[in-house]
């Protein structure tokens, strides 16, 4: 089998003399393309009305309690990543810790989920784009066109380099800080038109009914929130040091990520005029106005530029993160045209590669899913549930193998571990997975037809029914040699020359 030793990728044996990864991403430049993808900025203001309308001002608390729950799934992936620093996150990870039939099923969802996940960031971001250009977004042929400028934007950067696209995450990562943490505060410190105690108040929302139900249905505040740390992990052959910094920058992009979603969600809580009408559900696009009753035109306007360039870098780091699971999956023979989409094209600068001809699926599927919401205009929010649950899924199934291996006897052996409190994270983060996942599909409104109630678990269904049959049928697995389920084995030779070292 062959091994994993820090410092030597696959990649860099596989391939010595030709075109191959350069490490070229540090610790901030980590950090930054894991933050862009989670996103506070896209992720509050694509989902600030749909969470107000569910469960109100309380629907704040649903940050602290999914951060909570996804640090312990971070930890988690933390020593994975540390033992095992290789392109690709979820699938590598899924193959060495179980193997490569589970590993195809993990990457076939996460794939799908991923995709979807950027078609849902490119929607949201229409009507701030469209504002921004002074288009009417609200036909639903310019809805689809910036969308699909959106994708094809983020894929001409993506496809000069690595350096341009650490490039792009600093800048959103500066925009994030700037835009929306720092008017967050400016909203709290001097616009505030409500006390801090709304933050309590469910302003009705719930009715005649329980109040619990309505909080419930409002996880998907949090729940869409709290993910793209793992993205970290999937550019691993093009990190310095990355058994050392990645586990670092997934830790520290849920940590900025909790302050700067919390202080921006609070910020355009207190300082909207119009609260009720808001919570009511009769304002369709929120946030601008309070923006602008607060700073004024000038305001507005740097406001939709950061709010463009926050939505371009998150979408530009999903594109990333969905096209190195692409070349991963590839590499191994575990897909078809796995010849084309493995290999690796010079960049444009900076000496090192790109897997372009899989930056071309990462960015064609997407936009292939936006023609579909061309005539299915309102199913925005159940794409995006569906996204949220099938990447749960799969980070479920990494922290399930991980466990499974621990009670083989696996402690992993990376230089980043949790030490005797491993095993206990690891059995957390599972509860907590169990419990998200069934919150994302729990049925909504009883008043729904059928297929709406359970679109979410319906579209997981197909993808994971298409995806068993494919591999059933075709067998792809069966084409790759590489390793798998060997945890254990490669701990132990990590841990001897080490000591061999020493």
């Amino acid at each position: 089998m062959t091994s994993i030793i820090p410092n030597t990728t696959v990649t860099e044996r596989s391939n010595a003399g030709s075109t191959r990864f350069k490490r070229s991403i540090g610790l901030v430049s980590n950090f930054a393309l894991g933050f862009t993808y989670l996103s506070p900025g896209a992720g509050v203001l694509s989902i600030f009305a749909v969470g107000l309308a569910i469960a109100g001002p309380p629907s704040i608390w649903w940050f602290f309690i999914v951060a909570a729950g996804q640090l312990l799934v971070a930890l988690v992936f933390g020593e994975i990543v540390s033992q095992y620093p290789i392109t690709g996150g979820i699938y590598p990870w899924a193959r060495r810790l179980w193997d490569r039939k589970f590993a195809w099923l993990a990457a076939w969802i996460y794939m799908w989920s991923l995709a979807v996940t950027t078609t849902a960031v490119v929607q949201f971001a229409v009507p701030f784009l469209g504002q921004l250009f002074r288009i009417d977004h609200a036909g639903s042929l310019r809805t689809l066109l910036i969308a699909q400028g959106l994708c094809l934007f983020a894929f001409a950067l993506n496809s000069m380099g690595t350096k341009t696209l650490a490039m792009v995450a600093k800048i959103g990562f500066i925009c994030e800080l700037v835009g929306v943490l720092a008017l967050g505060l400016y909203l709290l410190a001097f616009e505030r038109h409500h006390p801090f105690s709304v933050l309590f108040d469910s302003m009705g929302v719930a009715k005649e009914g329980s109040y619990l139900a309505a909080f419930l249905l409002a996880a998907l505040v949090g729940l869409w929130q709290f993910y793209g740390f793992e993205a970290c992990g999937d550019v691993a052959e093009e990190v310095e040091e990355p058994e050392r910094k990645i586990p670092v920058a997934m830790i520290m992009t849920i940590v900025v990520g909790l302050i700067g979603a919390v202080v921006s969600y609070a910020g355009f809580i207190l300082a909207a005029p119009n609260l009720q009408q808001i919570v009511n559900g009769e304002v369709t696009d929120p946030i601008p106005a309070i923006v602008e009753a607060s700073t004024g035109r000038l305001g507005i306007e740097l406001f939709l530029i950061v709010a463009a360039t926050i939505f371009l870098s998150a979408a530009l780091s999903q594109q990333a993160a969905l096209s190195r699971l692409l070349y991963s999956f590839a590499r191994d023979n575990m897909v078809p045209g796995s010849r084309w989409l493995s290999r690796l094209h010079e960049e444009v600068a900076g000496g090192g590669a790109v897997p372009r001809n899989a930056m071309i699926v990462a960015c064609s599927v997407p936009m292939v899913i936006n023609s579909w919401l061309y005539f299915k205009p309102d199913s925005v929010v159940q794409v995006t549930s569906f996204a949220v649950i099938g990447i749960y899924v799969c980070f479920q199934m990494v922290v399930l193998a991980a466990l499974r291996q621990r009670f083989k006897g696996w402690s992993p052996a990376g230089p980043w571990t949790l030490g005797w409190a491993g095993g206990i994270v690891n059995v957390l983060a599972l509860v907590y997975g169990i419990i998200a996942m069934v919150l994302l599909a729990w049925p909504g409104n009883a008043s729904l037809n059928f297929v709406d109630r359970w679109i979410v678990l319906i579209g997981l269904a197909v993808v994971t029914g298409s995806g068993v049959l494919y591999m059933v049928i075709a067998q792809p697995y069966g084409h790759s040699s590489g390793a798998e389920g060997d945890a254990i084995e490669v701990a132990e030779r990590l841990r001897k020359e080490r000591f061999a070292r020493s």
